[in-house]
């Protein structure tokens, strides 16, 4: 893979510099200058919810959404100790709002504490994997904001559409992975 990236520069570098170098500069100025003012945004964005998720954590919100959550959890994560539960909770918490990125240091957790040390991963570990990919969103908050920045006329004009999208592809994820377990079980696969 690397020699086909490899490849790819020196080809659009081989061409920038036969068509029109000035331009090719500019272009990869004006991308550069784009993608850093876009990460400060992202930044400050994922800041402020991390923060959020720390401080709701610290006055004990975190373990109030988690009971909240906590019959939806053990029905699907079976047999999950309270402590994973509740980092799946949150996970699914900041995916729920939008914030898929700032729910990978929860969702990590959330791994090393369904997991078995083994290399293979186990029906918990993949239906949470399959939930925080297909992330169920109610409220996209990382592209609003971005289109907010970007001056869009209606931000959130995507929404009911964001909606049904996210909650069929989760349900179809949770079913499968629900029916998958069901013919290959945790014990089968360990062997």
């Amino acid at each position: 893979m690397a020699k086909v990236w490899l490849f790819m520069l020196i080809s659009a570098l081989i061409t920038a510099l036969i068509k029109d170098p000035s331009v090719a500069v500019a272009a990869m100025l004006g991308g550069a200058q784009n993608s850093v003012s876009l990460a400060m945004e992202l930044v400050a964005m994922y800041g402020v919810w991390l923060g959020l998720f720390a401080l709701l954590d610290k006055v004990g919100i975190a373990d109030f959404i988690a009971k909240l959550l906590r019959p939806l959890i053990r029905f699907l994560f079976k047999g999950s100790s309270d402590e994973a539960q509740k980092y799946v909770s949150m996970n699914m918490s900041a995916n729920l709002i939008g914030l898929g990125n700032a729910a990978t240091p929860m969702g990590m957790k959330a791994v090393k504490l369904l997991g078995d040390e083994k290399e293979s991963a186990n029906t918990n570990v993949i239906m949470l994997v399959v939930i925080s990919a297909t992330s169920l969103q109610l409220l996209p908050t990382t592209v609003i904001s971005m289109r907010a920045a970007h001056d869009s006329a209606n931000a959130a004009d995507f929404l009911l559409p964001c909606i049904v999208a996210t909650v069929l592809s989760t349900v179809i994820g949770v079913v499968l992975v629900k029916i998958c377990s069901k013919l290959f079980p945790d014990e089968r696969r360990k062997s």
